[in-house]
């Protein structure tokens, strides 16, 4: 496995020779950089070797960005840097010859040739295995490497001189030490940290939150899909198969989930929640071993960053908020990648504070700002774990019993969806995410097999939120609410389904059409009158929904609302005063 070099050092320089604090200001390369990539040189000697091996004079002098934001997704050229931890920085190359940009992670072990001394390190830790044993999580496991390295290492500044040494005695003797350099000794506390207590090589990309996937489709690159760049090549390269299925048995054990070519396929949720999925050997993949990891944000975006993002409008999120606080059934539909998930916990915050939440998932991704939130998850045991399983279906029917008034499902595929339409008619609302890219093909779905709804019971279903990746008149892709449509009945007599679509997406113009405008099914009949107007003024709610999608811009444009957490507290505090 390899980090692939970019590019031949720059003529004329040597990167030893400012690979210091001391001469980062009188080197004259280094003053050609911006100067927040100056200051990080100073304390990052890795940071200045991958600068000296660029190729400034084909491709430019590098930006540098402590935050990024959508709009440098509009740059035809990328030449940048941003970081995602106190170590690392992310360099990202419209390289020609390249049909995706580059992402390339420095590290404190970029350009250190450690000559072997990683092994020797390696070997030694073996002796002082004992002191990992009681390491109970990620962060006492790297302060226990640490200090383990600190005792094998004699750390100098590599002349000759006996005195420039400082010492840690391991073992009995000095001998039983690794002589590095200071450079090599920080090299090796992050790779030890990083492989050990974290991913390996794939750790920058944990930490970096602006990464969606990450994926390895089997002997060569690792590509990543990024917020702001969209699809990315990474510089981590695994060359053989061999190499590749070394990695995937290390990783599976690093999350706690081994794969074996009995059980060659693992699903499992990293700690920090992200979704990873690997497959091992070339017995099932053609192509070899491969993962995919599924990030998992610690906040999730607010429905006020989708409508910045151009996903929906503040009419349909007006729309929407009249639908979950009066307790109407909604599904978030569409196809894998499609941003369901991502919607759906947006939506959230418009569902009543005082409301009893129960979600329940086989992989944890439902976020809800409410602190009377029930979390279910279903347990699959792994092969030859002594466990009870504990099914979606288990789970929903526990929902029943605890008198919620919100179900969540992360998903609906199977028979769960027979027990989500039950709850629908005993009253619990009921919101879930579906795999169909139409109302039509949802409700196909949901009356054949394996979910069998009858299709008596689906009018039971109030909303239906149609979302999916697409590409913009300007060639760029981005995730859009395609329509709203609702569910009005069913006819036995003609076999057929009728559905109302109020908002549906323009492609050409790339804006969100409210044809449901004065013909809403829901806000006529059902919220109209749940809201006290009279029957003969039912148009009144109209005028309703345009106040408050003027109330919510307002909110985000000049109250500058913008966060999940913020907008919930805000909307809370506004419904129980009466004025949301």
């Amino acid at each position: 496995m390899t980090q692939a070099s970019v590019a031949p050092r720059l003529k004329g320089e040597s990167a030893h020779t400012v690979d210091s604090a001391s001469h980062v200001d009188q080197c004259g390369f280094l003053r050609l950089m911006p100067p927040e990539l100056r200051e990080r040189c100073k304390t990052s000697p890795h940071v200045v070797r991958y600068l000296h091996d660029l190729p400034t004079d084909e491709m430019g002098i590098p930006q540098f960005y402590p935050k990024l934001n959508k709009k440098l997704g509009d740059l035809e050229y990328r030449n940048l840097f941003y970081p995602v931890s106190d170590e690392v920085l992310i360099h990202v190359w419209s390289k020609p010859g390249e049909e995706r940009d580059l992402y390339i992670p420095v590290e404190p072990s970029t350009k250190v040739a450690l000559n072997g001394k990683l092994a020797q390190v390696e070997e030694r830790l073996l002796r002082v295995a004992h002191r990992f044993d009681h390491t109970k999580s990620d962060a006492d496991r790297a302060k226990a490497l640490t200090d383990s390295l600190k005792r094998i290492c004699k750390v100098g500044n590599g002349k000759s001189n006996p005195g420039g040494w400082r010492l840690f005695h391991f073992g009995k003797t000095e001998e039983d030490q690794v002589a590095v350099t200071p450079q090599e000794y920080n090299a090796l506390k992050y790779m030890m940290v990083r492989d050990k207590a974290g991913l390996g090589v794939l750790q920058p990309m944990v930490f970096d939150s602006n990464i969606e996937d990450i994926s390895c489709s089997g002997v060569g690159n690792v590509y990543v899909e990024h917020k702001v760049f969209k699809s990315m090549k990474s510089a981590i390269n695994f060359t053989t198969h061999e190499q590749l299925d070394q990695f995937v048995l290390r990783l599976s054990e690093q999350i706690k989930r081994p794969v074996t070519v009995r059980n060659p396929i693992v699903d499992a949720v990293l700690p920090d929640g992200s979704r990873i999925n690997i497959v091992y050997g070339r017995e099932v993949s053609q192509r070899g071993s491969n993962f995919t990891i599924r990030k998992f944000s610690d906040t999730p975006l607010s429905i006020f960053e989708l409508i910045e993002f151009g996903a929906l409008d503040y009419r349909m999120a007006a729309y929407m908020s009249f639908i979950l606080e009066e307790g109407m059934n909604t599904f978030v539909s569409g196809e894998t990648a499609s941003g369901k998930t991502t919607l759906m916990n947006a939506l959230t915050t418009f569902v009543s504070p005082s409301a009893k939440i129960v979600s329940i998932e086989d992989t944890p991704e439902v976020q809800v700002p409410h602190k009377n939130w029930l979390r279910e998850v279903a347990k699959n045991p792994r092969q030859g774990e002594r466990a009870a399983t504990v099914t979606m279906m288990d789970l929903l029917k526990a929902a029943l019993r605890q008198r919620p008034n919100l179900i969540i499902v992360g998903e609906i595929r199977g028979e769960e969806g027979a027990i989500a339409f039950q709850a629908m008619q005993t009253g619990h609302a009921v919101m879930a995410t579906f795999h169909a890219s139409s109302v039509e093909k949802l409700i196909q779905r949901l009356t054949g097999h394996p979910i069998n709804i009858p299709k008596t019971y689906v009018d039971n279903l109030n909303v239906v939120v149609i979302q999916s990746a697409v590409k913009l008149p300007n060639g760029k892709q981005a995730r859009r609410a395609l329509s709203i449509s609702e569910i009005v009945g069913y006819d036995p007599v003609a076999g057929t389904f009728s559905f109302v679509e109020v908002f549906r997406w323009n492609p050409a113009k790339d804006i969100f059409e409210f044809i449901g405008n004065n013909n809403s099914y829901l806000l006529e009949q059902k919220i109209a009158f749940r809201r006290g107007i009279p029957l003969n003024k039912k148009q009144e709610i109209y005028k309703l929904l345009e106040r408050r999608a003027k109330l919510l811009e307002k909110l985000h444009k000049e109250k500058k609302v913008v966060g999940f957490h913020e907008l919930y507290q805000v909307l809370a505090e506004a419904q129980r005063k009466g004025l949301f």
